[in-house]
């Protein structure tokens, strides 16, 4: 019976979303960009986003597009040895997880969207893997197009997060990193090489009000089409389905911010 309404509603979600996604491919993000959490092993993720800008042309005055992508993510590790697929092999890295997955995306343009489909992966561990007090920690890339010099961006990052409490007063989750993607395609508005960065956010569960409500802020940094600041917030309907409603303001003067609406499921 659960499979079957999982099913159900993954068809429903792909006929209501056809018309939609998201300009940079997916691993579990915040708002904008890759966090430290990772899918574990028999979970599928299925996201469907899309950035509509707030304006409907650009400093050129040319008619903007709402940018679309739909993702498909698969857990490949998870921390029980019994389960794992590497086995007893795995025990001194149990805590290690990964996830994996691809994007189909629309709305970039004519050109690009010749080539729709990039590629993305993920290792991490949560916080407290190995010893009390020990951040999460990931690294990944993302963005992997497989048209040279077109769509390869190869955005590769490393981010450590902790949650950061004083007594019982819970201050959320701070994380920091730093990204570098293909120089050649990431460039700032006067064209010139842009291509590294920080990463940074803030993010918390506001209990006092719900468990299914989250915010963010979430920072990355260039001018290049990835530099943004973004804030927003989550709700979690069900255990597996949950959506965002974020603001996205971009860091070249040449670019219009977006609204994000992101669904995502779990099944």
């Amino acid at each position: 019976m659960l499979r079957r309404s999982n099913v159900a509603l993954l068809a429903s979600i792909v006929l209501t979303f056809a018309g939609f996604t998201k300009a940079f491919a997916t691993p579990s993000t915040l708002i904008w960009a890759p966090s430290t959490d990772v899918k574990p092993l028999g979970v599928l993720h299925l996201d469907a986003d899309n950035y509509t800008p707030v304006k409907s042309r650009d400093h050129n005055d040319n008619k903007l597009l709402v940018l679309q992508d739909y993702g498909l993510m698969a857990g490949l590790l998870t921390d029980n040895p019994e389960k794992n697929p590497l086995g007893k092999l795995w025990s001194p890295l149990g805590k290690l997880l990964a996830e994996t997955g691809f994007d189909y995306k629309k709305g970039l343009g004519s050109t690009l969207d010749k080539w729709p489909v990039y590629f993305h992966f993920k290792l991490g561990v949560p916080e407290g893997a190995y010893f009390k007090n020990m951040p999460a920690f990931a690294v990944g890339c993302y963005d992997m197009g497989y048209k040279h010099n077109y769509t390869n961006y190869n955005v590769w990052y490393l981010r450590g997060a902790k949650t950061i409490n004083i007594g019982k007063l819970n201050l959320g989750r701070f994380s920091a990193g730093y990204f570098n993607g293909n120089a050649k395609l990431l460039r700032n508005k006067d064209s010139e090489r842009d291509n590294a960065g920080v990463m940074l956010a803030w993010e918390r569960v506001i209990s006092e009000i719900s468990d299914r409500l989250w915010i963010c802020v979430d920072y990355q940094g260039t001018q290049s089409s990835y530099g943004a600041l973004n804030y927003g917030f989550s709700w979690k309907f069900t255990n597996n389905v949950s959506a965002i409603l974020g603001y996205d303001v971009y860091n070249s003067p040449n670019s219009k911010n977006t609204v994000t609406f992101q669904l995502d499921v779990d099944f």
